[in-house]
């Protein structure tokens, strides 16, 4: 791996620490001179790629704000103003310079800081993001809120990075028109959203429009033109002409017309430039104004700047090698054999095929790979449209993400049962990214849409066969599965439909069922065995399916065990336990005791995924904890086992 310490922009003998250890606060930055400010730029860097690849988190997108996010708490006074950052993976600066460099070595770890904004962290976030495409209609209420209340303050929304593709982004620009609320918004372009545009004349243009002499005329024009005949007509002519070379030269028609006033391109690390044009913002109240800053994603450290994709979000420095696949890998392989097997299979997803590997999908078919941008319902839509007419589309998305398509997943696709596959990445526990992002609620919201089918693997092999029999089910149906690396079981050569609904048991026992599913199954065979040195004897059920249950295999062994314990990776709340126990209620089993394993009704903060099970108590030692805590008589007999097990 590349030096921790390899920033281009480094000093020779540059002090780390010289400048950014005098910034406590954003009132600080307005005490240095105009050439330190490069420097605390440069110091900046270095603070973000130590630790970031250390700990892990999103570099290049921060990288390439450092001098944005120095203009702009220079310009602008926050807390008082507010800057709303979209999903927030680029405001690790932003922490740096209010009050959070101290910290900020905990980022991502368990009990620090979050690699988000977040609104409990600082005063100086005052919108917490881990979503895309939020900012904009945020930012939106508080200018609002602002001006019925009568309050005076200025609001930013910065977004980028893609986040303006997302079709919440483009609602919230209509309606910042519609209202000509004062806003400023600014677009960081890098060149993953917006094609950079660039030239002097787009600078020359820019700085007339918000000249008040040139506006004064131009009004002063019109109002003469009115008193002299034809003079409406000289008028509409003239903007049209206007309008029209602008549209040949520039992309500002489009925000023009949306009701903004465009301002830019600016030098996204020029700091002189970018005060410039902030402040200029800032102080322009006729209508709200989106700034066009062009920036370069991974500045100031090579391999970034080289390959921003890679670099745009990092693990942790680990030299552990890892020679089995992750989940993620090996759905893209059964995806790609699936393909090559049948050529109506296509695979949609909304802006990650690097990390759900579907790339090594389009490498072979690029037509029948679609990244459709930061557009989570339109991609499902999309799908639906596309199985309507016989293609076998298969969505990959996060856990996190798919909620974002909560409607059209009802609407669209289960309504019209129609054969969609979600490969449902990241469910459950995601670990350091934190409660924004963590897969915890999948199995509750997709098991009350009728016509879902909802399957989670035991292990890596049962992915490939469950992706296997989603494109042939002819239903909508849903594989979720964790964020990690397989467990290492042999790969079957040939895949085969597993039945709908089947379950598995994996051990026999006579005083407790556990029921598990997915990433718990494996878990829940190691308590077992803990369980079993204790005299406990626990059947274990692969119960495979949320949606339908294996009603039968469940309630033949709840029948003869009279003890059910379930396990899921997910809220508690309608959750894959609900639906057990709400079987065993409708069926009038009522002398089955039954306990359920899982998350509680909270937001789960960030931390290593061993450590947050642990705390849940979602590893084998907490399963078998939970075990005997819940069923007392259980606990009993293992207390009487250890006391016989003393004497001998």
């Amino acid at each position: 791996m590349t030096s921790k310490h390899d920033v281009a922009s480094m000093e020779s003998g540059l002090d780390m620490s010289k400048y950014l250890d005098r910034i406590n606060s954003p009132a600080d930055l307005k005490k240095l001179a105009e050439p330190e400010l490069k420097e605390l730029a440069s110091e900046i860097r270095q603070k973000l790629v130590s630790v970031v690849l250390d700990n892990g988190g999103h570099l290049a997108s921060n990288l390439g704000v450092v001098e944005l996010t120095i203009a702009l708490h220079r310009v602008y006074n926050s807390p008082r103003d507010k800057i709303v950052w979209d999903v927030g993976h680029q405001a690790y600066p932003h922490k740096l310079l209010t009050g959070r460099k101290d910290s900020f070595a905990t980022l991502r770890q368990f009990g620090g800081l979050s690699g988000f904004t977040c609104r409990a962290e600082s005063e100086h976030d005052p919108f917490g993001a881990g979503h895309a495409s939020t900012s904009i209609s945020a930012a939106l209420g508080m200018a609002v809120a602002r001006d019925l209340s009568g309050a005076d303050y200025d609001v930013v929304a910065v977004i980028g990075d893609g986040a303006v593709t997302g079709g919440m982004a483009l609602e919230g620009l209509n309606q910042v028109g519609h209202l000509a609320s004062r806003l400023v918004v600014i677009l960081n372009d890098n060149g993953m959203s917006i094609s950079p545009t660039v030239g002097a004349l787009a600078k020359l243009l820019s700085r007339v429009r918000f000249d008040d002499r040139y506006t004064r005329a131009k009004e002063r024009s019109k109002r003469l033109l009115d008193r002299l005949p034809w003079g409406q007509k000289v008028w509409w002519a003239g903007r049209r002409v206007e309008h029209g070379m602008k549209g040949l030269m520039l992309p500002t028609v489009l925000w023009e017309e949306l009701g903004f006033t465009y301002m830019g391109p600016a030098d996204g690390h020029n700091i002189h430039e970018l005060e410039s044009v902030l402040a200029q913002a800032r102080d322009y109240r006729r209508r709200p104004i989106l700034v066009h800053v062009v920036t370069t994603k991974g500045k100031g450290h090579l391999p970034a700047e080289g390959n921003a994709v890679y670099f745009h979000g990092v693990s942790a420095n680990n030299t552990t090698a890892h020679s089995t696949p992750t989940y993620s890998e090996v759905f893209a392989q059964t995806t790609l054999r699936l393909a090559r097997e049948e050529p109506r299979l296509v695979a949609i997803t909304p802006a990650m095929p690097e990390g759900n590997h579907l790339s090594i999908v389009a490498a072979e078919f690029p037509d029948r790979v679609f990244d459709v941008g930061i557009c989570e319902q339109h991609a499902v839509t999309f799908a639906a449209g596309l199985a309507t007419q016989g293609y076998i589309p298969v969505v990959a998305i996060y856990s996190t993400f798919l909620q974002r398509s909560f409607d059209q997943i009802i609407h669209d696709v289960c309504l019209q049962d129609l054969p969609v596959v979600f490969a449902i990445d990241r469910g459950g526990i995601v670990g350091d990214d934190g409660k924004t992002h963590q897969g915890t609620f999948d199995i509750s919201y997709l098991t009350m849409i009728p016509n879902l089918i909802v399957a989670a693997p035991k292990d890596e092999n049962e992915l490939q066969h469950l992706l296997y029999t989603a494109t042939r089910s002819a239903h909508p149906m849903a594989v979720r599965y964790p964020r990690s690396t397989g467990l290492g079981v042999e790969m079957d050569q040939e895949l085969h439909i597993i039945p709908i609904g089947k379950g598995e048991v994996l051990k026999d026992g006579d005083d407790i069922a556990i029921v598990a599913i997915g990433s718990m199954v494996a878990p829940a065979m190691k308590a077992a065995e803990k369980l079993a040195a204790s005299g406990i004897e626990a059947a274990v059920i692969n119960a495979r399916f949320a949606k339908p249950l294996d009603s039968k295999l469940l309630i033949d062994v709840a029948g003869r065990v009279k003890r059910v314990i379930t396990v899921e990776e997910n809220v508690l709340s309608s959750g894959f336990g609900s639906s057990v126990a709400d079987l065993f209620q409708k069926t009038g089993m009522d002398d089955v005791q039954v306990r359920c394993i899982g998350l509680p009704d909270e937001f789960i903060e960030h931390g290593p995924q061993a450590v947050l099970r642990s705390r849940y108590g979602l590893d084998a030692e907490g399963i078998g904890r939970q075990v005997l805590a819940l069923f007392p008589v259980l606990q009993q007999k293992a207390a009487s086992t250890r006391s016989i097990e003393a004497i001998h």
